[in-house]
């Protein structure tokens, strides 16, 4: 497998990658057509060398299709670059340059500025990667990219602003966080719980701790060492003039150049069995998230295998799942269980992956959301249940040919929009693949039930599984999961059908093996 390092300091195949998405990008076939032979001869020998002013590497797609202009400004720096005992850094400081205005204007001057243009600018910290984006219409354009470039390249980091956004962090990640969402808060703390002592182990937002130990000195630092034009991919889509390109360079040149360092990465641990963390808190229902680490990214063949048999299992707020349909549909369980093969990031009330949130690492996991206190162990035991006839008995060919279809026609969703196009084209370029929409349409008709079956056995397990649960009774949880005893359901209303009372014995008494389990007040969690 190519080092993911490898491929996104490669110039010469990261500018083809970048440059063909130029092609790939466009909204309709007609703009497609526009790239000439001619043309994709010059682009395939173009490479991007470095000079006096550094490298940026760009991504451009005239259109005239739509008249607006979509922007992506991707960092390669995250929350794993967060120093020790700094959790929170990162996110920081990117909170700084989107709400903290520029060395000339306030946040409120630049806020006056971009509401007559009727955008802004969005940022976001994760893992890897910090992605800037906004979109404009055409006609504001000569007005929006000097100002939001400012934004990136001479932040005003005012020492209010800088003390309002700590505050606001902190009080996410000790309040919001732990009090607000109980889903939130289980998907967080299983990632935490995955990567223990690893740079993913921590809320991209940060520790409570960690943000308090940050100084504005230290955002100053971070952003100098880290936001420079080598870590630095700028997309562009939409109706742009082909003299952008050069105003960018100049808009984004001060900058410093220097090459980026990507942290190196150990492997996760995994557990002999069942590694529970039960988080006490006073709840109505129960949250519970569970999952294990998986050596498979888009860069890897059986990621397209494993995205069948993913979406077998249930797409985020899709009903054509088996989780859905045993624990929701013919049960009436909770309200919503998903399957994920990689991390997942959920974007209001959006059903579809965000893009610019590439991993070197991902993990597989489940979610089941929220669930009466009195069922919470059948359904845990539920969705080891459909995972592990997956795992034994594989999906049957009418199965396969099912998901295949629905997961073809439903990706094309996911880009459905310029940005979001823009976006996953750029995603592209971190794997060293195509765009994930494309991968996806091109690969899939090659696959066969048996490929996929083989890949969900060389990657899934029931066992090795961490497993995270929000609820208030802590002690009677731990006790029913480590008894080893049945845990039958009890329905409120009369008429559930033979066949689903039936395996419903079989679930009630689904093992549960090499079960440790710890208990955590709500309190503690991300304190440091």
């Amino acid at each position: 497998m190519t080092d993911f390092a490898a491929v996104f300091s490669c110039r010469g195949r990261a500018t083809l990658a970048a440059l063909l998405i130029c092609a790939a990008l466009s909204p309709c076939a007609s703009a497609q057509r526009r790239l000439s032979p001619a043309l994709a001869s010059e682009i395939d020998g173009l490479e991007t060398k470095p000079s006096s002013g550094g490298v940026l590497t760009s991504v451009f797609l005239p259109s005239n299709d739509i008249p607006l202009v979509a922007a992506r400004f991707v960092f390669r720096v995250g929350s794993q670059d967060d120093p020790p005992g700094k959790e929170g850094l990162a996110a920081l400081t990117a909170a700084l340059l989107t709400e903290g205005g520029t060395a000339q204007l306030s946040y409120e001057q630049v806020l006056d500025r971009l509401y007559p243009m009727a955008t802004a600018l969005a940022g976001h910290c994760r893992k890897e990667v910090t992605v800037f984006s906004g979109e404009v219409h055409r006609d504001n354009a000569a007005r929006f990219f000097p100002l939001v470039t400012s934004m990136l390249t001479t932040p005003r980091f005012a020492p209010e602003d800088f003390e309002r956004l700590k505050n606001e962090a902190i009080d996410f990640i000790s309040k919001t966080l732990r009090g607000g969402n109980d889903e939130e808060l289980g998907k967080w703390a299983l990632q935490v719980a995955l990567y223990q002592g690893h740079p993913y182990g921590h809320v991209d937002k940060g520790t409570v701790d960690g943000l308090k130990s940050i100084t504005r000195e230290d955002v100053i630092k971070f952003h100098r060492e880290h936001y420079t034009r080598d870590a630095l991919i700028v997309g562009v889509a939409g109706m742009v003039d082909s003299s952008l390109r050069g105003d960018l360079r100049a808009y984004l040149g001060s900058l410093p150049s220097a090459p980026f360092k990507i942290r190196a990465l150990s492997q996760p641990e995994r557990p002999k069995g069942l590694d529970v963390t039960i988080i006490k808190k006073p709840a109505a229902s129960t949250a519970l998230a569970l999952g294990f680490p998986i050596d498979v990214t888009r860069r890897d063949d059986d990621y397209y295998a494993l995205a069948v048999a993913n979406s077998y299992l249930g797409e985020h707020r899709t009903f054509n799942g088996k989780l859905m349909q045993d624990l929701r549909a013919k049960r009436g369980l909770n309200y919503g269980d998903y399957a994920y093969v990689e991390d997942f990031i959920q974007e209001g009330m959006s059903s579809f992956p965000v893009p610019n949130n590439p991993r070197r690492q991902q993990y597989f996991s489940i979610w089941l959301r929220p669930v009466p206190n009195d069922k919470a162990v059948f359904a845990f035991r539920g969705a080891l249940w459909e995972l592990d006839r997956l795992i034994k008995d594989g999906m049957s060919p009418e199965d396969f040919e099912a998901t295949r279809s629905f997961l073809l026609n439903y990706s094309k969703l996911w880009v459905q929009t310029l940005s979001r196009r823009l976006g996953y084209q750029l995603d592209g370029s971190f794997y060293g693949r195509q765009d994930l929409v494309t991968e996806l349409a091109r690969r899939l008709p090659k696959l066969t039930v048996n490929d996929v079956n083989a890949a969900v056995r060389r990657h899934l397990s029931g066992s090795g599984i961490k497993v995270v649960i929000v609820a208030p009774d802590a002690d009677g949880l731990a006790k029913a999961l480590t008894s080893g005893a049945p845990t039958p359901i009890t329905y409120d209303t009369k008429g559930t059908p033979e066949d689903v009372l039936k395996e419903d014995e079989t679930i009630a008494s689904f093992p549960l093996k090499d079960v440790s389990v710890k208990v955590v007040p709500v309190g503690e969690m991300f304190q440091k």
